[in-house]
């Protein structure tokens, strides 16, 4: 897997930081893009580059299906190709279904489900050439089942979304070596936490305890590699039992 190319989206915090991490201690060049924390890019770059300096960091509203485009066409231009797309920016609001704005409501599908479809379809025609490609995304725990939200609609609406868009994807990709599959994580512990309401839920966790970054790496790890190439279109959870 050495020498592989992969962008991270939202790679510069959290759970795409730590990906990107892993990625660059196993060889990857990695490309991370940010929306608006040029500081926190900035740290997180210095510290991928003490372990490799075949990383880049880009700033893209990946909302905006043009700079998706020039985002990728950039990392082709650099590195002519990119094996791995791995969606972990994304947006979280909690405010209940009839106090929700329009905005509101149209930012949760803007940031997490359109962002999907613009970058895989950027980076398709490069993993087809190449007949090899991995694309990863990020549901939450429980999507699966469509069950009423009424705290967080819009967001769980957009990552049942997600999965409908992985499944998709990965029977249009299937036959050109290019595997698209979902993590839906439970509640992880990491920089992005919510940390009252995830220690709110630690009961209710049939494991016992919150999960960390390394939980939801361990899972990208297998599929990005050539033992998963057989999973295409499924979507594993990472949440200590939540959600199923």
């Amino acid at each position: 897997m050495e020498n592989r190319i992969a962008l991270v989206t939202g790679g510069t915090r959290g759970i795409g930081k730590a990906i990107a991490i892993h990625l660059a201690r196993n060889g990857w060049n990695i490309a991370v893009c940010y929306h608006t924390n040029h500081t926190t890019a900035e740290q997180t770059v210095k510290e991928i580059r003490s372990i490799s300096n075949k990383v880049m960091s880009l700033q893209c509203d990946v909302s905006n299906p043009t700079a998706s485009t020039n985002l990728v066409n950039h990392i082709l231009d650099t590195w002519q190709r990119i094996d791995a797309l791995i969606n972990c920016a994304g947006l979280y609001h909690k405010v209940p279904l009839l106090d929700e704005t329009v905005d509101g409501w149209n930012a949760m599908f803007e940031h997490n489900l359109n962002p999907i479809f613009y970058l895989s379809k950027s980076v398709a025609e490069t993993m087809k050439t190449n007949q090899w490609g991995r694309i990863i995304n990020f549901g939450i725990a429980n999507a699966d089942q469509m069950i009423a939200q009424t705290n967080i609609t819009a967001h769980y609406i957009s990552k049942t979304g997600v999965l409908i868009l992985t499944r998709s994807l990965a029977k249009v990709l299937g036959p050109y070596g290019i595997t698209v599959n979902s993590i839906s994580p439970g509640f992880i512990d990491s920089e992005n936490a919510h940390s009252e309401e995830m220690n709110e839920m630690k009961p209710h966790i049939p494991a016992g305890y919150l999960g960390n970054a390394d939980d939801i790496v361990s899972a990208v790890k297998f599929l990005l590699s050539d033992e998963a190439r057989y999973i295409n279109g499924t979507n594993i959870h990472v949440s200590g039992g939540w959600g199923i």
